[in-house]
């Protein structure tokens, strides 16, 4: 039997109107031809939902398919390092914060006031888009809405009203979220860098102060200060990174072993970073020992991606590793060792002859490392996200699983039964069911971030961050080194999802 048809029941607390602990909910069909006793409707739906047992955690370190890939087609591998192969302590964040705020005072010359900001770490999550000429930071889906009380100018959230009256609606036509062809110039940017976390943060804090004092400014002024602020510093933060890499780079004791078993397994390895060979060089000692090289095949820095990925006109240039310059001669073959900077993709993979669907590239940034190789180049593409630990240690709490299970139970109670819902003598039931959906709304936003919920859905769907990254990505994982759980033979399947028309379960 695949099912034993046995229901059992639970004690269910409550936390204000939301439940604090239930096992999964079912589903069920309902009847709309006849009049229904709405009471009796809501304790079957609760019935059901509390008869279900809760669903398995998920692994943290699981990889995830977007696509069906198999890793024995896989013969080159290929990496970023920022948030790939080096993944950073919050120190990270809170320097380049500081550094940032101390250039808008310095260079900027912005008020003295400003140098007393703290970084906050937990304001924003990565993929919002924010709004040049409105000041506005928020969240937009994959249908290119904006997420209702997602919204904020500096540390404030803005009302819905205000948002209604500013957009007209909470759909945004493309043209506003992206610039149109032949146009370089966007009304918004989103900001899908984790090193854009800290810069969000001091763009909304510096907006607050403007704003609580009264002080005249213009957002797309300050967007472009602040921008131009954190861009500046990347010099004297990779020095201070590279002086002291324990501070900021977490330890990881199984990319070694992962990166080993890809060279015995005899895969071809290569890193391709925008950081400087210095940097990236403290980095990997740090990480990977002093022969770090070895492992490699090729090693670009300073590769100015995605340009990288998408113009021929610059020629790849070796790095002198003892005068520690480039050189410029002209580069006929890459040798194993060696470090090179700058290039393009068609230079690369005509020297290498690594192409198509043959190499998998990782890398954390949707549009710079995976969206160009993925969809022009033809390679294999996987993301890594550190922000699924985050977002999975959420979903296995039994209490967000009690409480999202029966907001779906109850949205599908309120949808079955709209046409008793709408009968005037009803209406305080419709308000009550609503009124507790919106809670539960609340609740499974907030759990995840206070202010814009969680990085990957919103209510309903999932955010315009994950329609892309899933659209350019074949895998995405917590960690690089998660993959040294699978052989190198691993087939990954996605799971098929339901479409609307569809059976919602094949086993419900």
């Amino acid at each position: 039997m695949l099912l034993a048809m046995v229901h059992r029941f639970v004690k269910v607390e409550r936390v204000g109107s939301v439940l604090s602990a239930a096992p999964f909910c079912g589903r069920r069909r309902v009847s709309t031809h006849e009049p229904r006793n709405l009471i009796d409707a809501y304790g079957e739906a609760k019935r059901i939902c509390y008869s279900k047992k809760p669903p398995p955690d998920v692994n943290s370190r699981a990889v995830f398919a977007t696509n069906e890939l198999h890793l024995s087609h896989i013969n080159t591998y290929g990496f970023d390092y920022d948030y790939t192969l080096a993944d950073y302590k919050p120190a990270m964040h809170h320097l380049i914060y500081d550094l940032g705020k101390q250039a808008l005072v310095e260079q900027y010359k912005y008020p003295q006031e400003v140098s007393n900001l703290q970084y906050l770490p937990n304001f924003a999550v990565r993929g919002l888009h924010y709004d040049i000429q409105k000041g506005l930071l928020l969240k937009v889906d994959s249908f290119n809405q904006i997420q209702l009380g997602s919204v904020y100018r500096g540390l404030s959230k803005v009302s819905d009203e205000e948002v209604l009256a500013l957009y007209g609606s909470t759909l945004l036509p493309v043209n506003y979220i992206e610039p149109p062809p032949g146009r370089s110039e966007a009304r918004m940017v989103q900001l899908a860098d984790l090193f854009s976390l800290p810069e969000m943060c001091l763009m909304c804090q510096v907006t607050d102060l403007f704003v609580t004092n009264n002080i005249d400014f213009q957002p797309a002024v300050l967007f472009s200060d602040v921008r131009n602020a954190i861009g500046s510093i990347h010099p004297k933060m990779h020095g201070i990174v590279s002086k002291n890499p324990a501070s900021y780079l977490k330890e990881n004791p199984d990319l070694v072993p992962y990166l080993e078993r890809l060279v015995q397994e005899e895969r071809k390895l290569f890193l391709i970073t925008n950081s400087p060979f210095d940097f990236v060089d403290r980095g990997m000692q740090f990480l990977a020992g002093p022969e770090w090289r070895s492992l490699f095949d090729l090693v670009v820095v300073e590769a100015k991606k995605p340009k990288f990925f998408t113009q021929w006109s610059s020629p790849l240039r070796r790095f002198d590793l003892g005068t520690r310059s480039k050189t410029w001669s002209q580069v006929t073959e890459v040798k194993k060792g060696q470090v090179y900077c700058e290039g393009n993709v068609r230079q690369l993979q005509q020297l290498t002859g690594w192409s198509g669907g043959n190499v998998l590239y990782f890398g954390d940034h949707p549009y710079t490392d995976l969206a160009d190789v993925r969809l022009h180049h033809g390679w294999r593409t996987g993301a890594i996200l550190w922000e699924l630990d985050h977002e999975i240690s959420i979903l296995n709490q039994p209490e967000y699983k009690a409480n999202s299970n029966w907001l779906q139970q109850l949205q599908q109670l309120i949808e079955s039964e709209q046409n008793e819902l709408r009968r005037p003598e009803n209406k305080p039931i419709m308000q009550q069911w609503v009124a507790e959906r919106d809670q539960l709304r609340l609740y499974t936003k907030n759990i995840f971030n206070n202010q814009f919920g969680s990085l990957f859905r919103t209510h309903h769907n999932p955010t315009y961050f994950s329609r892309r990254l899933f659209h350019f990505c074949d895998l995405y994982t917590s960690s690089i080194s998660n993959l040294l759980d699978l052989n190198t033979a691993h087939v990954f399947f996605p799971r098929r999802g339901a479409l609307p028309h569809e059976y919602r379960s094949m086993f419900v």
